[in-house]
């Protein structure tokens, strides 16, 4: 399970994990950290600081930052933690301050969920954060449901009334990202009620295409060109329902009689 939210987390960190820390002195031999996630203070030696040589240690050190370090060594005993910065990867950097930011909006949500039921936070997270954590992982729970609606919750256990408060917590407060495709529809139909053919083809794909997951619009370009555009979480799911709209206006123009083509637009 990650490290979560702050009342599970265990005391220690491990060894060879990334910890978020920030500097609160610096001496000539190096720098004493506040772990951020922990309740605890570590030692980033000068050693462990740089591959380079050091003139002066605030060149890469200051007050007040905030780090990725690496935890080297624990002596519980002692209360002692090694800390390095120069054994922390780009990417690692990279990983550690996304998943740390996506903690921080988990827990921020968490309290938000808690503030609308009236419950302490605890009990919120032992009755449904723990749950989600471990089917999604906590923010990847909250996006869910804005995606897929209050089912991703209630299937997995959380009772009905939290799952409703988490629903409406990520909808108030999570932006979901949408890829959007397009395309070109061409559709002719020389009926006397052709017009109203074409017309009705549109409206019905669209009711054809219940998705709760994709949003579809239609725009006239000038007849007989129409544009469909597509908006969904992936482009996977967006070409799929691109294809099975377009495919359903211009068979049934050509099933009343008309002609139709479909263009994908790069």
């Amino acid at each position: 399970m990650n490290a979560g939210m702050a009342e599970k987390k265990p005391e220690w960190p491990e060894i060879g994990y990334l910890v978020i820390a920030t500097i609160e002195t610096v001496t000539d031999y190096g720098a004493y950290a506040k772990l951020d996630e922990y309740n605890k203070r570590g030692l980033l030696h000068v050693s462990e600081i740089s591959s380079s040589w050091i003139r002066n240690i605030r060149d890469f050190v200051r007050e007040g930052q905030k780090m990725v370090l690496k935890v080297l060594r624990v002596d519980m005993e002692k209360g002692h933690i090694d800390l390095s910065l120069r054994r922390v990867t780009k990417r690692e950097k990279i990983e550690k301050i996304k998943s740390w930011k996506k903690d921080r909006k988990a827990e921020a949500l968490l309290r938000g969920v808690a503030e609308k039921v009236g419950l302490p936070n605890e009990e919120v997270y032992e009755k449904a954060g723990i749950l989600i954590e471990e089917k999604y992982g906590l923010y990847e729970g909250f996006e869910k449901v804005v995606k897929e609606g209050v089912e991703v919750l209630t299937k997995i256990g959380v009772p009905e009334d939290l799952a409703k408060a988490f629903a409406e917590v990520a909808q108030e407060r999570i932006r979901v990202k949408m890829v959007k495709v397009k395309g070109t529809i061409e559709v002719r139909c020389m009926k006397p009620n052709g017009v109203k053919i074409i017309q009705e083809s549109f409206l019905n794909a669209k009711k054809e295409e219940k998705t709760k997951d994709a949003d579809v619009r239609f725009y006239v370009v000038a007849a007989p060109k129409y544009s469909v555009e597509v908006l969904a979480e992936n482009y996977k799911r967006a070409e799929e329902v691109l294809q099975k709209v377009a495919q359903s206006v211009v068979s049934n123009v050509v099933k009343a009689g008309g002609e139709g083509t479909f263009r994908r637009e790069k």
